[in-house]
């Protein structure tokens, strides 16, 4: 099954990709690499929600801190989408990044970054697990409380 049908079997709609906040590139693509910059936890509607704001550990609890992570998968994938035209000529995500904002000692890191992990097996198979790194930080732009980057090999 493809990517771009999975997506539609889960029922998800990618949002408008979103524009760089500053003097760098949405997405850089370089042979067979498409690298995705950070991207962060804007909904639908193109802004981030209350719930997906602020510290994971404070302001935030696990649920929506994944809930965050998915959210900015999804962003990853609309960038995905607009430089390749396809999720269908994606081989492989190679790698995820999330940058997660949490209070002093939150240690959960990995079952926040769950949301976003889940998602790319979801909509790739197997060719949807990727090596990963996740990081708590102490802020983030916007105050999202997740941010994503990625890396796929693609065709």
């Amino acid at each position: 099954m493809s990517a771009e049908q999975r997506l539609k079997d889960l029922g998800l709609v990618l949002p408008t990709p979103a524009a760089a906040l500053a003097n760098y590139m949405p997405y850089v693509r370089t042979g067979h690499l498409l690298v995705i910059s950070g991207q962060l936890a804007f909904g639908p509607d193109g802004t981030i929600g209350e719930g997906h704001r602020g510290k994971v550990g404070h302001d935030v609890f696990n649920e929506g801190g994944r809930e965050a992570a998915h959210l900015c998968a999804l962003n990853v994938l609309a960038q995905t989408k607009a430089a390749l035209g396809s999720l269908d000529k994606v081989k492989r995500c190679v790698r995820l990044g999330g940058f997660i904002n949490c209070t002093p000692g939150f240690t959960a890191l990995a079952a926040v970054m769950n949301g976003a992990s889940d998602l790319m097996v979801a909509v790739f198979g197997e060719a949807g697990r990727h090596a990963r790194t996740t990081i708590g930080v102490a802020e983030l732009p916007l105050d999202s409380t997740v941010e994503l980057e990625a890396m796929f090999e693609v065709a």
